[in-house]
């Protein structure tokens, strides 16, 4: 959804796109702003408000701005990931812990259906667990043993709110869908191979691997190759994709787009020289958040607020979203490579409507800089 804006409900471009990565909590906007036409920021936030889409831990156990539906059906195929990420950070500290009875523990904590902190959550249960401590406990109890959501206020455009957690069975009303009989296939791998082709295809199996933290999903893989299409990159590596899928003339222009940091667009490969030279691949996972220009990030973009009561830069973190009648949002743009002439008032006009977009319409202004 790049190269035209769709004109696609929020509702559907969150699920197309297989959910948006949401740790910084208004960068979705941004994402969303950037491919579908006529945006509005309050119907997003009354999707958060309105349990069709919420916030939690999934793909490569990161926060993501997701659908109900896929959160329901997807959550227990990551599970296992979700554990071992946080092993990987905690592993000495959670070693005398049975994570079993540590979900356990969670889950009567929050039979009172009152949502909690991480911390919050974490104390309650110390007192049996009193070595590993609270981060470690909490981390686990949050993003690796139970199946939970971030509740709004948090999310909700122009709102800043501190992190409440709720199970997510709680919220949404129903427990999350169980794995099949697992034989050797894999269904719910199968329809996230699909999903990601879909919106990200064509690709490699690393790049799935890339995008989703699952190691790989050969058992799907296997069992959908009658129904892909087959394709090698320059280096030789085997890219799968749908059938029916679009694959765009490489001559296609692409138009200037403003992406939020960790956008998928980018995030989403294993491989991601398709979209960001190497030189500039660390700012991929740094936050920054980039400038497409011929459909290859060519500048990074961040939002100066001036005056008034105003704070902060751009939409991260909830910064630069307190708002008077005397602040000026400038969006700045920094490029990576020098633009023509052209280009430049091209990154120029699509900075000043996201100005607008940003400033609730108070702004467009918009500086570019010259060549870092």
């Amino acid at each position: 959804m790049l190269l035209k804006r769709t004109e696609l409900p929020p509702l559907d471009a969150v699920s197309h796109l297989c959910g948006l990565q949401a740790q910084e909590p208004q960068e979705p906007f941004a994402g969303l702003w950037s491919r579908l036409r006529g945006f509005q920021p309050e119907a997003l936030s009354d999707l958060l408000t309105g349990r069709q889409v919420v916030r939690t831990h999934l793909m490569r156990r990161t926060v993501h701005l997701v659908t109900a539906v896929d959160v329901l059906a997807w959550r227990a195929r990551h599970n296992a990931m979700l554990r071992q990420r946080v092993l990987g950070v905690y592993r000495r500290e959670l070693a005398g812990v049975d994570l079993d009875e540590l979900a356990a523990a969670g889950r009567e904590v929050l039979a009172d259906g009152e949502p909690r902190s991480m911390a919050q959550l974490a104390r309650a249960v110390a007192d049996r667990w009193p070595e590993p401590g609270t981060r470690p406990l909490g981390e686990m109890l949050v993003a690796g043993v139970l199946p939970m959501v971030q509740l709004p206020p948090r999310g909700v455009w122009r709102q800043k709110a501190g992190v409440r957690n709720a199970l997510v069975s709680s919220w949404l009303g129903r427990e999350i869908d169980p794995l099949p009989t697992e034989d050797g296939s894999d269904p719910v791998g199968q329809e996230l191979v699909r999903r990601y082709l879909a919106a990200y295809g064509p690709a490699a199996t690393a790049d799935v691997r890339a995008w989703s933290g699952l190691a790989g999903l050969p058992g799907a893989v296997a069992a959908l190759r009658g129904e892909l299409v087959t394709f090698r990159d320059e280096r030789g590596r085997e890219l799968l994709d749908l059938p029916d899928a679009p694959r765009p003339d490489p001559e296609t222009p692409a138009p200037v787009r403003f992406l939020p940091a960790f956008d998928n667009a980018i995030l989403g490969y294993d491989d991601r020289t398709r979209i960001i030279d190497d030189a500039d691949r660390g700012l991929s996972v740094a936050g920054a958040r980039v400038v497409l220009v011929d459909g290859r990030v060519a500048a990074t973009w961040d939002v100066e607020t001036e005056a008034g009561t105003g704070t902060g830069t751009g939409t991260g973190s909830g910064k630069g979203i307190k708002k008077t009648e005397e602040t000026l949002d400038t969006v700045v743009v920094t490029p990576l490579r020098a633009f023509s002439r052209s280009e430049r008032a091209e990154v120029a006009e699509e900075g000043e409507q996201l100005a607008v977009f940003l400033s609730d319409g108070e702004s467009a202004r918009v500086r570019v800089g010259r060549e870092v």
